[in-house]
């Protein structure tokens, strides 16, 4: 029977990239849920996109390969609970179990969400804890859960202590120190719960820290996209919150996809590694370099009043060096310039 894989959040930006994945190196099927409160709709980033469909499902493409529920996956979770074969029975779709299940759903956004509306931000706790007690139900094959660096301990990351983060910062027996805003403890809570569904109902789970993903298709509300932006309108002054020496670690979404898929074929218990490439790059560099790919040097006006969260954030990849033998591939420059270049061209053509 042909596998059918299930992708929450599939309209965001990690989740559309993993569908696309999935589309481009498997011929299995693929189950995705968004209620496009953030993410895009099918129709504005998959090629050649045609649709038909089915009570309240969109059936997308001619291979019957990619479902779209389009809601809350909280709802479609609950309608699972009650039928454990809700989905087959009244979409007539054949199959015993999901294969792999990809957990992107979250109320995410940058800074100014994390910090701006942090009750909201909370509803994650709810989303997971469903998430995970459907999975101890349904028993999918396997189980990927992202976390977030966002769980380390933020007193880890201040300018008078800030190194890097390694996966053994963050250990359930011990203190577990301050996670960064509600998204930090959601992440973390949801940590606890992969390693409770592995343990104890036997569950292949494996879990991921990623650090600042980015790529040429994420929205202009996080901070790449929108330096990248700025920079091919040829803004100068150009302003960066706070005083941009807060730096981050940056990765491509492709290297994250990667990695995500090593993970799943080694990891089961529920530890969570990871994903970065161990540069620590301040904003005032980014922008450095995004002013050097667009060949000018313009002023830099801080903006104070902005938040800007914590000051230093970067992986230590000594662990996953080691175990899994992988680095990212595509280089700080190189995924700029990617992202650099996709900017230029929607300024150009007006979009």
């Amino acid at each position: 029977m042909q596998k059918i894989h299930l992708v929450s959040g599939g309209c965001g930006f990690v989740g559309r990239n993993m569908v696309k994945r999935l589309l481009n190196t498997t011929q299995d099927r693929i189950f995705m849920i968004d209620d496009l409160s953030i993410g895009r709709h099918p129709s504005d980033w998959l090629e050649n996109y045609t649709s038909r469909s089915y009570l309240d499902l969109e059936i997308i493409g001619n291979e019957n390969r990619l479902f779209f529920w389009k809601g809350d996956f909280r709802n479609l979770l609950f309608y699972m609970r009650e039928n454990k074969r809700y989905v087959q029975e009244k979409y007539a779709i054949e199959f015993d179990r999901f294969s792999d299940v990809f957990h992107f759903a979250a109320i995410v956004g940058g800074r100014l969400k994390i910090e701006g509306d942090p009750m909201i931000v909370a509803l994650d706790l709810s989303i997971d804890a469903e998430f995970f007690y459907w999975i101890t139900q349904h028993k999918p094959e396997r189980v990927l859960y992202p976390s977030s660096s966002a769980a380390y301990p933020i007193s880890l990351q201040s300018t008078d202590f800030a190194i890097a983060l390694s996966e053994g910062d963050i250990d359930f027996t011990k203190n577990l120190g301050t996670p960064d805003m509600t998204y930090g403890w959601s992440k973390l809570t949801g940590e606890f719960l992969a390693q409770i569904a592995a343990k104890y109902y036997g569950i292949r789970v494996a879990c991921i820290r990623p650090f600042s993903g980015y790529g040429e298709d994420q929205e202009l509300a996080y901070p790449v996209p929108a330096i990248a932006a700025r920079a091919a309108g040829r803004e100068d002054p150009f302003e960066v919150w706070g005083s941009g020496k807060q730096g981050r670690d940056f990765v491509h979404i492709d290297d994250v996809l990667d990695f995500i898929f090593i993970l799943l074929d080694k990891v089961s218990d529920g530890s969570a590694y990871n994903i970065g490439s161990g540069q620590l790059t301040s904003f005032l560099e980014l922008i450095e370099l995004f002013a050097d790919i667009a060949g000018y040097k313009p002023a830099i006006k801080p903006l104070l009043d902005k938040p800007v969260g914590v000051h230093s954030r970067y992986a230590n990849m000594d662990l996953v060096n080691q175990f899994f033998g992988w680095k990212p591939k595509i280089s700080l420059r190189e995924g700029m310039e990617r992202v650099y270049k996709k900017q230029l061209d929607r300024l150009n053509s007006g979009k």
